[in-house]
Parts: C-alpha cells; structure tokens; sequence
C-alpha cells in the first residue's frame, strides 16, 4: 500500500465514522464544488475503460512494517497517544455498525 493509498484509507475510516448528518455535509460539499465533480467524472470514465479485475492481496507483517504506512503520523502533534486514537476509532466504527 503507497503512502496516498493509506492516506485515503484513513480519511475513508474518518468518513465513516462520522454521523450522518456530518456525512451528508461532506457530500453536499463535494457534490457542490465544480473541481470535485469534475474530477469524479474523470475518474469515473477512466474506471470504464475494461480492464482485469485486480484481486486485493492483504499485506505480511514484514511489508506492512517496511512501508510508509508505519510512521507516517509520527510528526503529528494533536493526536497524543496513537494507540488510543486508534481504539476509538475503530469503537465508534464499531457502534454505526
């Protein structure tokens, strides 16, 4: 996984995470601004064009140490302890169900 594939990962975990009203206000926001629609145009077309389906391989503990994943928040001064960030993410995850 490159470092721009977990960085979306991580935004799509803190989307969902977050209620539905707050949902809907980031839709309404993309759905509003032209440069993003454009963009989700583009990469809808370019999702049309046939291609192999890629099968999702799951990381070893060894790539996953050695990637830019691991690290990659090390410099980030509002979130104190990682770990119980984490936690709480997954928790209220967990709880929309």
């Amino acid at each position: 996984m490159t470092k721009t594939q977990a960085t979306a990962e991580i935004f799509w975990t803190a989307f969902q995470v977050l209620p539905r009203k707050e949902q809907q206000a980031v839709l309404q926001r993309i759905a509003e601004d032209a440069r993003l629609r454009k963009a989700l145009a583009q990469q809808k077309r370019s999702r049309a064009v046939a291609r192999p389906a890629l099968k999702k391989r799951r990381m070893t503990a060894r790539e996953l140490a050695a990637s830019e994943i691991v690290g990659m928040w090390a410099d980030r001064t509002d979130i104190g302890d990682s770990a119980a960030f984490a936690r709480t993410l997954r928790e209220q995850a967990q709880r929309r169900g």
